[in-house]
């Protein structure tokens, strides 16, 4: 009887050490990770599925969309999502990536350029502002004069900066994607897709500091003096108007059309939204949005 009770302890116990060490030594689902070993599949966390009433999602402008779960990013509608196309001023996501790989948030910076076109935070030469008060010029008015300013700061020069954007989005599986510049001017070398530029925001709202400025809907700030006013609004008019935005970038220029990335969250489940080449942006991400979250649900 002795014996009989060890073998089942010594049984127990190196089973648990197998699915410990081994969990695919569970039955069930199970994916290939890092270097080969397994791990039982999101077993905590599901793809959404399909309603049983499923329907097609309402005709949209857009050359290119994709919509995907935030938490596992699962695809949950594409519409040529892997066509290369002009990001325009998405690009300045990536930009606040680099950016703060280099710079710290309350690091100075005085500014030694300026641009006269209307998307600026409107920073005049010499003036010294923290890396935070840029990025929120960049993230919330879309400032050109911010992104630069940044780049000029946080790299030797705005051509290495603009190659560590590249590196990074070769980290981050961006296959299709190429960046000339900082702000996201039409560039007959800079193009991206909207499946890039999902892992792309879904990457940036993990940092806490991006994700609050780009749900910002308005702010003022101040330059190191005082005397110097910044009065930010969103460009994203989602912001406040659709239940559960979370804003990310927008992106317009004559050759891109008009582009929009969206985060947006409801009863803890988040997606993000990526429209390209389109006619009306915030119509569009609208229109997805609700469909979204009408055709899918989201196992607990």
């Amino acid at each position: 009887m002795i014996f009989i009770r060890f073998f089942i302890a010594l049984l127990i116990v190196v089973s648990g050490i197998a699915v410990f060490f081994y969990p695919g030594f569970l039955k069930g689902n199970a994916r290939q990770g890092i270097k080969g070993v397994t791990f039982v599949a999101e077993k905590f966390h599901p793809e959404p599925a399909p309603v049983e009433n499923f329907s097609e999602p309402l005709e949209i402008s857009a050359k290119s969309a994709i919509v995907i779960d935030n938490l596992t990013g699962a695809s949950l509608f594409e519409k040529n999502a892997k066509a290369r196309l002009l990001p325009a001023s998405t690009t300045k996501l990536m930009t606040a990536l680099v950016a703060l790989e280099s710079c710290s948030p309350n690091q100075l910076v005085t500014v030694s350029s300026t641009f006269d076109e209307p998307a600026t935070m409107g920073l005049a030469l010499g003036d010294v502002v923290t890396v935070e008060t840029l990025l929120y010029g960049m993230l919330v008015a879309s400032g050109n004069d911010a992104s630069y300013a940044l780049a000029g700061s946080c790299a030797p020069s705005i051509e290495e900066f603009v190659m560590k954007m590249n590196e990074k989005a070769k980290k981050l599986g961006m296959e299709n994607s190429r960046f000339a510049n900082p702000a996201g001017f039409d560039d007959i070398v800079e193009y991206s897709t909207a499946f890039d530029l999902a892992k792309l925001a879904k990457a940036a709202v993990t940092d806490p500091l991006i994700a609050k400025i780009v749900a910002t809907k308005s702010i003022v700030l101040n330059d190191m003096s005082g005397t110097r006013n910044y009065y930010l609004a969103n460009v994203n008019r989602l912001i406040g108007e659709v239940p559960g935005v979370e804003g990310i970038k927008t992106g317009k220029t004559d050759g891109a059309q008009e582009n929009l990335i969206t985060k947006t969250t409801r009863d803890h489940k988040t997606i993000i939204v990526v429209v390209l080449g389109s006619k009306d942006r915030f119509d569009d991400s609208k229109k997805l949005i609700e469909w979204t979250f009408l055709n899918y649900r989201w196992n607990q």
